[in-house]
């Protein structure tokens, strides 16, 4: 009898040890943006020029959510958006530990990121995510007035809190439409700074999608 009650005991104790053992798998984020305002045109300058309110929005791939700009100088942030410029947070635009750099590649096929990569920080005028048409994400078509992403161009981010994320941006208009080519300036200039992208956060701190 105290034989049984023993082996009672180890095997309740040995239950409870696995369960204890066992850790709940924190799953992936995978979400599409749409719309994002990015310092839409206000106004057009005397030299034809047009020109928004210079002031960055600012999101969060851990949350999910457009981050206050009160918050601008937190870690609640992960990107930064104002017309073609994306900020990571991090280096001299942020507190956080963010970089980036822009992978050649499928987005759909980046399932991890390579062990040889660099991540850049942010250091103003100069940022991890290259600005420029050709240089980075996307592309001036200065005939048509006209900017459009270039495909296969994923943006490989590392987060404000140490994470990673890969981003690819899909369109830079309302809507997600690109305006055609014999629209108006005026509607090229209206429509434009309203980001469409996609992402996937990886919460664990590993570097595989």
């Amino acid at each position: 009898m105290k034989n049984f009650i023993y082996l009672v005991v180890l095997t309740i104790a040995f239950a409870s040890c696995k369960k204890d053992s066992t850790v709940a798998t924190i799953p992936v984020t995978s979400a599409t943006v749409k719309d994002l305002m990015a310092d839409t045109i206000i106004g057009t300058s005397l030299q034809g020029q047009p020109y928004g309110a210079n002031k960055f929005t600012f999101y969060s791939l851990e949350s999910n959510k457009i981050i206050a700009s009160s918050d601008s100088a937190s870690t609640k942030w992960d990107l930064a958006f104002k017309n073609t410029t994306i900020l990571t947070n991090g280096g001299n635009s942020g507190p956080g530990k963010g970089g980036a750099f822009v992978l050649v590649g499928s987005y759909d096929g980046v399932t991890t990121i390579p062990a040889d990569s660099t991540f850049k920080t942010d250091n103003a005028p100069t940022y991890a995510i290259t600005a420029g048409s050709n240089k980075g994400w996307y592309v001036y078509d200065g005939m048509n007035n006209l900017i459009n992403p270039i495909p296969g161009r994923v943006l490989m981010i590392r987060t404000a809190s140490g994470n990673y994320a890969k981003v690819e941006i899909l369109n830079y208009y309302r809507g997600g439409v690109t305006p055609p080519i014999n629209a108006s300036a005026a509607i090229k200039s209206s429509e434009q700074r309203y980001y469409t992208f996609r992402f996937t956060y990886q919460p664990n701190g590993t570097k595989t999608f």
